[in-house]
């Protein structure tokens, strides 16, 4: 989000701010997908549902980038058709989302640890 807002007043070109964007978007997608199996896989069936659409996601973005772009970010198109609108609203979303997961697993720790 910090990198986005750059972009957007300036701060920063756009070259260097799509090259540090993309170097987190493969672990992004790894991470994403090994939290979802692993949530498969320990029967954690409501928190799997949950994170299933943003994996799919994270990995059609992934896998639909045009051939000739640097990544899922590209300097030659971040300022066109609106682009950085819809990646700062995608990036605020999947703030919002962390931050929930972030919550319920907490909830999820401490309701097992019961020291009764």
């Amino acid at each position: 989000i910090i990198t986005l807002s750059d972009l957007e007043c300036d701060y920063i070109n756009a070259r260097s701010c799509c090259s540090k964007l993309n170097k987190w978007v493969v672990p992004e997608v790894i991470g994403h997908a090994v939290v979802t199996v692993l949530m498969l896989i320990s029967l954690h069936w409501f928190i799997f549902l949950l994170n299933l659409p943003v994996a799919t996601w994270n990995i059609y973005r992934y896998i639909m980038v045009p051939s000739g772009n640097m990544g899922v970010f590209d300097p030659t198109e971040i300022h066109n058709r609106g682009q950085l609108k819809s990646h700062m609203k995608e990036a605020m979303i999947k703030l919002g989302f962390h931050l929930l997961c972030f919550f319920m697993y907490l909830y999820r720790l401490v309701s097992k640890i019961d020291p009764r």
